[in-house]
């Protein structure tokens, strides 16, 4: 079954250029303003959305998005609204992929088979589970498979070639490739070191490789998409949503642009890419 995830990359192969993954936690600062920005994400140029289910304990995360966690659960924000988010996205685009990003407890307390029919039916894509190593494939991958969802594997600098069959087996959609060792947004990507470990990843597997963790201007944008199928930039846009909050932290007139302009400038850094390479 094909997923809006892998018509996409099929698209972007066809133009010869890689893919601007945004990440942004749903509810974030509040459920109307993170639909708004979500909508906005496409028509700033991001060929794939990951959403941030909010988590009280999101162990992977640096401070910026573990504080978007924070102010999305202040907000009321659950994993039964963040599919309601994703819903009604999917009002007006019925083709950007989403992914849905986050840990496994909401997911288990929600109930996995519940989970799984209604994040399909409001039109999630895929799934990006970073607390559940292969080892536990039964518990939500292959049942996520079997429903329709690309499954997303995170690989990192210490997933050596023996580990990397076991991470692969069931992956879909595309490999993440987490480019530091650390938190999100602890440090800057080196594009020399990612080269060498896309090359090594593609060695195993034929799926498109993107790569997250330490990407937050244009020219690094640029830089890493020279060398991957798609870069994700996560922490920078956080940041920019929340310099423009008020001092109660709430949304003001220009916390929708922010995101999105500087969403807009990211995609000009990766589509710089392809204009190198020709």
């Amino acid at each position: 079954m094909t997923t809006r995830i892998d018509t996409r990359f099929a698209e972007l192969k066809r133009e010869g250029r890689s893919a601007f993954v945004t990440f942004l936690m749903a509810g974030d600062p509040d459920p109307e303003t993170s639909l708004a920005i979500v909508k906005a994400l496409p028509k700033a140029g991001a060929d794939v959305v990951e959403i941030g289910m909010p988590f009280t304990d999101p162990m992977a995360d640096g401070p910026s998005i573990q504080a978007a966690g924070l102010r999305a659960l202040k907000g009321g924000m659950t994993l039964k609204t963040t599919l309601q988010l994703v819903r009604a996205f999917r009002e007006d685009d019925n083709a950007t992929p989403l992914v849905l990003m986050g840990y496994y407890n909401p997911i288990y307390i929600y109930g996995v088979d519940e989970f799984l029919a209604d994040a399909k039916a409001a039109g999630v894509d895929g799934l990006i589970i970073v607390d559940l190593p292969p080892e536990e494939d039964t518990e939500l991958c292959v049942p996520a498979l079997k429903a329709g969802l690309n499954f997303i594997r995170l690989a990192t600098p210490t997933t050596d070639d023996k580990r990397l069959p076991a991470v692969l087996a069931n992956t879909s959609g595309f490999v993440y490739y987490v480019s530091i060792t650390g938190i999100t947004g602890a440090a800057a990507a080196d594009s020399k070191a990612v080269s060498g470990a896309v090359a090594r990843i593609k060695r195993h597997t034929d799926l498109p490789v993107c790569v997250g963790f330490g990407i937050k201007t244009p020219p690094a944008a640029r830089a890493i998409a020279e060398h991957a199928d798609g870069a994700v930039v996560g922490t920078a846009l956080v940041d920019a949503l929340r310099a423009s909050l008020d001092g109660e932290g709430r949304a003001t007139a220009k916390t929708v642009a922010a995101v999105a302009e500087l969403a807009a400038s990211l995609a000009q850094g990766v589509r710089g890419a392809q204009a190198a390479a020709e």
